[in-house]
């Protein structure tokens, strides 16, 4: 299994075999590590996003975290580019591809972000990613002014021991399964 769309497919496979209790529990524990990581503590700008029905939920730290006194950013997707902007419950919208964007216009520019949580279909433990294949990650965190430590999230069965990468694809620091 060796091209990109066998294992989105295979992965999406995965995924739907875990229940919605399975699923908010390994959020939890997820979330609890990252919590407990040294670049958590430091961070003031989190980049979070808003996660898909077959993506770790995301509900409980875009919660949690802003009473922690951490600024969170979400992502919008702006034609073929992706743009970050301060979170907030009440300015969410449904945006591009059916995906929760916030509706605000304070800009949090690249260098403002201290960690990102990066979402992808696919990781390995070493960082390498798989991402859904429209590159917005890969792109945004490509920036030269773009400096945070990249945190991925990810149900333990999208863990593979390797993922065809080509050039472009950003590794991320870190993997946190539950």
């Amino acid at each position: 299994m060796t091209q990109k769309k066998d294992i989105r497919s295979e992965v999406r496979c995965r995924i739907k075999l875990l229940s919605g209790s399975e699923m908010a529990a390994a959020a939890e524990s997820i979330f609890s590590k990252i919590e407990q990581l040294d670049i958590f503590g430091k961070a003031d700008c989190i980049a979070l996003f808003a996660a898909m029905n077959d993506e770790v939920p995301t509900a409980v730290a875009l919660d949690r975290w802003p009473q922690l006194g951490k600024r969170v950013v979400v992502p919008r997707v702006e034609g073929d580019i992706m743009r970050f902007y301060d979170y907030s419950p009440e300015q969410m919208r449904t945006g591009a591809f059916g995906i929760l964007e916030p509706e605000g216009d304070n800009e949090c520019r690249p260098e403002e972000i201290d960690l990102i949580i990066v979402p992808a279909r696919a990781f390995t433990r070493a960082g390498e990613r798989l991402g859904r294949g429209g590159g917005f990650y890969d792109k945004y965190m490509s920036k030269a002014e773009f400096r945070a430590s990249k945190v991925g999230i990810a149900f333990e069965c999208q863990i593979f021991d390797s993922l065809p990468c080509d050039l472009h694809d950003i590794r991320v620091d870190h993997v946190v399964t539950e």
